[in-house]
């Protein structure tokens, strides 16, 4: 196929604004009845009416998982730059706009190239049903195919069996961050069965890594790899990650012992996020391969300390919100949204004091779960609904969970309400605005 010449800017230098492309992205979501019906069926014949863009594809890097996919794919991202390759990206919710969904060789898709990709889809696929997330996956594969790059990082949106992402037949490596219990109407009630649709993303005879894993979901996905005769590269089984001082580590794998700085995102659990990455890496570059991407040690290293991921225990350096607060003060910003991203952010706060939550969370995630282990670390929180989004917690929901679990909690009206409430009220400390990836992005949207 060639090249149609797809690029884009960085999202550092973009700013929400009306586009084109909103309005043909929200005609697509009103294709389908459902935001969300698990299935490969309409993906595949829209991809067939596109030819088969999928088979057109350079090495993919397939990931799947509950928590850290998106801080191991810039990870992963980083390291190859560092190598010299440029990568596609595909990945999602995003955060301020579309096209941070679609990176092509390195940069986020134009505005011109997206409006014309979504039309061509819209045109081939005509008035089938096919859900949103459907249709700009297969846009996407269609945009990898037509532009050249040296990998793909595929990121999957929900499971993995029956993801969308799922019709790549041969990937280079496939990739299992941590699973634990989350989206919960759609993959089932426990871990192995959420453990099952993550697994679907393993084929034959194509290597996994996979992170750090209850036993539960352990189980199911070796039983997986068997069927499949896939060769598994697990966490604490083949290699590990032991912390040291300054936040770095050390890994044991299969080049031995190799010391590495402290990655850039910030946490305990982007340590283990950092570690898969160089597993993923470590692996890509031995003989066990069939599509080889060659890393040095040093670009791995480099990788690490220069990946960025915004939303993710991110500090806001600048813009409106910033600027209410008086000297000293921080501003944060993460936008985990289950039991094991609460129980991560609470082991990041342990070493503040006080400190000040501003959380809003859709209705669909477990609140009470992420909000428990929050509840010994948090001074006080404000609690907002999330706007635009109707499956927001009110901020009376939110606050009255917050209190259920012993957490000083109100309402408020806004987020810039909630700061100005806490900066007036309660003692100087770190403010953190958590709870959601979309409450994440409206922030980011709106501190400029």
């Amino acid at each position: 196929m060639t090249s149609v010449g797809l690029s884009g800017g960085d999202l550092s230098e973009q700013r929400p604004h009306s586009r084109q492309s909103d309005a043909v992205l929200e005609r697509l979501s009103r294709l389908h009845p459902k935001v969300i019906d698990l299935s490969l069926g309409r993906t595949l014949a829209l991809l067939d009416k596109l030819g088969r863009p999928q088979d057109h594809l350079p090495p993919v890097i397939h990931v799947a998982g509950t928590n850290g996919k998106g801080s191991v794919l810039a990870f992963l991202r980083a390291i190859f730059t560092a190598s010299g390759r440029c990568s596609h990206v595909y990945s999602s919710p995003h955060l301020v706009r579309f096209h941070e969904r679609i990176r092509l060789a390195g940069d986020l898709i134009s505005e011109d190239a997206l409006i014309a990709l979504l039309e061509k889809c819209e045109k081939l696929n005509g008035t089938a049903g096919i859900t949103f997330f459907e249709i700009t996956t297969a846009a996407a594969f269609y945009a990898f195919a037509q532009t050249p790059a040296d990998l793909l990082l595929l990121e999957t949106g929900l499971g993995g069996e029956l993801d969308s992402t799922n019709v790549v037949t041969r990937p280079a490596l496939s990739v299992i961050t941590p699973i634990s219990m989350d989206h919960t109407q759609y993959l089932g009630d426990s871990l192995s069965e959420i453990a099952q649709a993550k697994a679907g993303i393993i084929k034959p005879a194509v290597p996994c890594v996979v992170g750090q894993q209850p036993p539960e979901a352990l189980a199911v996905i070796k039983a997986r790899a068997k069927d499949c005769a896939a060769p598994l590269y697990i966490a604490g089984e083949d290699w590990s990650a032991e912390p040291v001082t300054q936040r770095g580590f050390v890994f044991h794998g299969r080049e031995g012992d190799n010391p590495c700085p402290a990655p850039n995102l910030v946490g305990a659990h982007q340590l283990d996020n950092a570690a898969l990455a160089f597993a993923c890496a470590e692996l890509l570059s031995s003989e066990q391969a069939h599509q080889p991407l060659v890393t040095s040690v040093a670009q791995r290293h480099q990788g690490l300390t220069t990946a960025q991921w915004p939303g993710r225990m991110q500090k806001l350096s600048g813009g409106v919100l910033v600027d209410r607060l008086p000297p000293g003060g921080e501003l944060w910003l993460d936008g985990g949204h289950n039991a094991a991203a609460g129980a991560a952010l609470a082991q990041m706060l342990a070493e503040w004091s006080p400190v000040h939550l501003i959380y809003g969370m859709l209705k669909t995630k477990s609140a009470l779960d992420y909000l428990r282990p929050l509840a010994a670390r948090a001074t006080s929180l404000r609690a907002v609904s999330i706007p635009g989004e109707p499956a927001s917690l009110s901020a009376a929901e939110a606050a009255a969970q917050a209190r259920a679990v012993g957490v000083k909690a109100r309402a408020c009206d806004s987020v810039e309400q909630a700061l100005d409430d806490i900066l007036a009220e309660e003692k100087l400390g770190p403010i953190v605005i958590c709870g959601s990836l979309y409450l994440a992005g409206q922030v980011l949207a709106d501190n400029f």
